[in-house]
């Protein structure tokens, strides 16, 4: 096939990621990046000025943290095709210190959140929204959020091919199992959709986006992931242990856990105060 980018070699590539065990979803990111290149391609074969054309145009099209994602499948799936000398470096990009207020959720805009779902009468959705905000779970472990984990008031989930154990309170787990029963839920997946499968992460996100303007809380911070940056900010003011909290959230590196931990700076304008250094 020389450096040809076939479908037939997307098609092997995304078996070998499903053999690797990878995500559902990690596998549909590296197919759709791996099919960006090869519509910029289009009949030509592949070549390293051609990457690094692809590279500049993805640069121009996305910020950073885009691109270097979109170019580390790229660069893997060359890896897979022996075309190593055709890969590109990733973009430098200096770590931000400091988060976006416009995209961070507050405590306080939480309870405002807990309050609307109350209002609407959604227990389910109040419920899902407490139980990812007070264990740090991501949206896609919910579905291990069973009734036998609930009664144990502990157990595994399964994120990144990783398992890891996660604990209830007990006042959530009296909420949850008070819940199951008046749903009928006798064992398996507390949080089910109306046909009876796991909730998934595009019906909880258009949940949750329903609570916006009764809740008054801007949609932009409106989404289940940051519900668990808001466990992870809690925790680390707390415990300050960036390295067991990485543990809690199941990553590798304390380098992701770090992003989590990210304020938008009113910590270190009131240290600039305390320095007194103006006159």
């Amino acid at each position: 096939m020389g450096n040809r980018l076939t479908n037939k070699r997307i098609e092997a590539f995304k078996m070998c990621l499903l053999e690797e065990e990878r995500s559902i979803l990690t596998v549909e990111k590296y197919i759709r990046d791996v099919r960006g290149l090869q519509a910029f391609l289009g009949k030509n074969a592949v070549s390293k000025q051609l990457v690094i054309e692809y590279k500049q145009q993805l640069i121009a099209q996305y910020k950073p943290a885009s691109a270097n994602s979109m170019l580390a499948a790229v660069n893997r799936f060359l890896d897979f095709c022996g075309l190593t000398t055709m890969k590109v470096r990733t973009i430098k990009v200096q770590r931000n210190l400091f988060a976006s207020p416009e995209r961070e959720l507050t405590r306080h805009e939480y309870d405002r959140l807990l309050r609307a779902a109350r209002r609407k009468e959604n227990e389910r959705l109040n419920l899902v929204m407490q139980t990812i905000c007070s264990t740090g779970i991501r949206v896609s472990e919910l579905q291990y959020i069973t009734v036998e984990l609930v009664q144990q008031g502990r157990g595994e989930v399964v994120g990144k091919g990783k398992r890891r154990m996660v604990f209830l309170r007990p006042q959530l787990k009296a909420l949850l199992l008070s819940y199951a029963k008046r749903s009928a839920i006798k064992s398996g997946a507390v949080f089910l959709s109306r046909n009876g499968n796991p909730l998934n992460r595009h019906s909880i996100w258009a949940d949750m986006k329903t609570l916006c303007v009764d809740a008054e809380v801007d949609s932009q911070k409106v989404f289940p992931h940051n519900l668990r940056h808001l466990f992870a900010k809690t925790f680390y003011a707390i415990e300050k242990d960036l390295l067991r909290l990485a543990d809690i959230l199941g990553h590798s590196s304390v380098n992701t856990t770090r992003i989590y931990t990210a304020d938008c700076g009113s910590s270190h304008m009131k240290l600039l105060e305390k320095m007194q250094l103006l006159m």
